[in-house]
């Protein structure tokens, strides 16, 4: 019986999506907002009587409390697939996602004891208390045009500064190929603006700095060339010195890029795991302020390195025991889990030795492993997620760690 409801709930959620598919070609999206309005939140006078039937078959169900979130989302997500590929429709994205923010209560007197109309509502009200609805709302600051008068100061509004949190945090195992297509696709578009205006705010400070060497006068050289804005959060300042630590030499002449190559060449040929996870460790410490390593990050390292798969320790090495080192050892440096997010190391090192040389050591450990780069990007979206709701001013050490 449980199966015949789950098909029969299916086959109708199809109907659903079938209506929002063939009604978001056709119609504008604030006309499609008053129709989802008018299905999901209100629950009243829809226009299609079947489709208000069939929304009432489902939740009228016995499974319908599992399964209605999913099928809300994915109708959410119909309409949002297919307006994230204009800009003149990307901006009611949000409004669709602000539909939820002032919900009707489920058990409203009078006309709104319609059959079927509580039991809606109530589930709409338990959807926005999902990590599906957690989710929406991500995509919707990401694709909100960036105003931050009025706005408030939280982390969860830079989420569109981030295109490395995007994959982690507004997709799900159970994001539909579509979904997962369209964050892509917002992401690639995020990655290449921000590279673009980076680009272009070095360009003009090297202009910049020429011309003011000519004139021997900043404010005038100032005033020959059109000015271009700071991209990231970072002070001008700080900007110029995390692109020169990370761009040029930073041990023994030698860049980020040649300090990895002349590892993996030389780990190339050692003899066992347990020699490979000794010179690892000589090959991160060597980033590390003496003094601050000296206290306790240096000994920490080394026993965490040791305890990392000793059962290992004389086996040959190898790809994968490369990668379950890196991606433990970035379990260490930044955050365990969801679950566990303790992150006293990494809010430690930023503290001694700033946001750029921290993030130079993470750069140190991708540059081995390439491989294990996204798992790095997982470590920031689980401190994003932890601290959304915190006003930034809060955490300047996220911020900064996010823009290096």
């Amino acid at each position: 019986m449980r199966n015949i409801l789950l098909q029969k709930t299916h086959e109708e959620a199809q109907l659903l999506y079938n209506h929002f598919l063939h009604h978001v070609q056709r119609e504008s999206p604030s006309d499609l907002i008053e129709r989802f309005g008018r299905l999901f939140i209100s629950g009243l006078d829809y226009p299609d009587s079947e489709i208000r039937a069939t929304l009432l078959n489902i939740v009228s169900y016995k499974e319908a409390e599992k399964e209605f979130s999913s099928i809300l989302n994915r109708c959410c997500h119909i309409l949002i697939n297919r307006w994230q590929m204009q800009p003149r429709t990307q901006a009611y994205i949000p409004d669709l996602v602000a539909l939820f923010e002032n919900l009707p209560h489920p058990r409203s007197a009078g006309r709104y004891t319609i059959r079927g109309t509580p039991q809606l509502r109530q589930l709409v009200h338990n959807f926005t208390k999902t990590d599906q609805y957690l989710t929406l709302q991500r995509l919707a600051r990401v694709t909100e045009i960036e105003k931050d008068d009025g706005k408030p100061k939280l982390v969860a509004n830079l989420i569109h500064r981030y295109p490395f949190l995007h994959e982690h945090c507004l997709l799900s195992e159970d994001s539909s190929y579509e979904h997962q297509q369209t964050v892509r696709d917002i992401q690639t578009r995020l990655q290449h603006k921000f590279e673009f205006n980076l680009s272009q705010y070095v360009t003009y400070q090297v202009r910049l700095a020429k011309l003011t060497r000519q004139h021997q006068s900043f404010a005038k050289a100032g005033q020959l060339i059109q000015p271009v804005k700071n991209p990231t959060l970072l002070t001008g300042r700080e900007l110029g010195r995390s692109l020169k630590h990370y761009v040029g030499n930073v041990e023994r002449g030698l860049s980020y890029q040649e300090l990895a190559q002349s590892f993996i060449s030389h780990t190339s040929r050692v003899p066992s795991y347990l020699n490979f996870k000794e010179d690892f460790y000589e090959y991160l410490v060597t980033s590390v302020d003496t003094k601050y390593g000296k206290k306790q990050f240096n000994q920490r390292l080394y026993y965490h390195l040791k305890n990392t798969l000793p059962h290992c320790d004389d086996q040959r090495l190898t790809e994968f025991l490369v990668l379950r080192t890196t991606s433990q050892l970035l379990n260490f440096l930044v955050v365990e889990s969801r679950q566990r997010p303790n992150h006293y190391v990494l809010v430690d090192m930023i503290t001694n030795i700033g946001a750029t040389g921290t993030v130079g050591l993470l750069l140190k450990v991708v540059l081995i492993c390439r491989k294990v780069k996204p798992y790095l990007e997982k470590r920031f979206s689980i401190l994003f997620g932890h601290y959304e709701a915190t006003d930034r001013e809060g955490v300047p050490w996220l911020i900064k760690s996010f823009d290096n």
